[in-house]
């Protein structure tokens, strides 16, 4: 996937600023493709030239102007067929598992102690997830479909760090 799709998703959610984009990137999206607020900025600019994106520039008071970024007729498209392409087989590429395969080589000990700060970064992530379905989607089964589809991603990324937490703990018990 490239940075294009995930900003055409985002802007189909919601037109905004480059300056926006990065803070729902933040929030949101980054947590499951990340893009510095330069590769942004500078892949934003690539899809007005090609003619992806539109811009409305705005007016503000006492603040330099806001360019609101929306998908053009031929951006849509470009979303549609990306969307409409069979999907590759997703890869489990992960520093983590290679180290933890490694562990006997090496210092376990202080292996282990990143471990359990990295778990503990999993759990904070995880509450945040939680946090974010309560108050984002109390009542799932009134959701429109792009909400809902927000929403399945949540739960996915709700699983995913129930996963790493699993994993992680798992590992440190058996190796203790």
């Amino acid at each position: 996937m490239a940075l294009e799709h995930a900003l055409l998703v985002a802007l189909s959610e919601r037109p905004a600023s480059g300056l926006e984009l990065t803070r729902r990137f933040e929030r949101s999206l980054g947590f499951f493709w990340h893009a510095t607020h330069q590769q942004i900025y500078r892949v934003l600019g690539r899809m007005v030239d090609d003619g992806w994106v539109t811009v409305e520039v705005v007016a503000q008071e006492g603040r330099p102007d806001k360019k609101v970024h929306t998908p053009s007729d031929l951006g849509r498209a470009a979303l549609r067929e990306w969307l409409a392409e069979p999907l590759p087989m997703e890869t489990f590429r992960s520093e983590l598992a290679v180290k933890l395969r490694g562990a006997s080589y090496g210092d376990r000990a202080r292996l282990a102690s990143h471990l359990a700060t990295t778990r503990a970064e999993h759990v904070a992530r995880l509450a945040a997830y939680e946090l974010m379905e309560r108050e984002q989607f109390p009542d799932p089964t009134g959701l429109d479909e792009a909400a809902r589809d927000q929403w399945l991603v949540l739960r996915g990324g709700i699983g995913l760090e129930h996963f790493w937490i699993d994993w992680i703990t798992d590992y440190l018990e058996k190796t203790a």
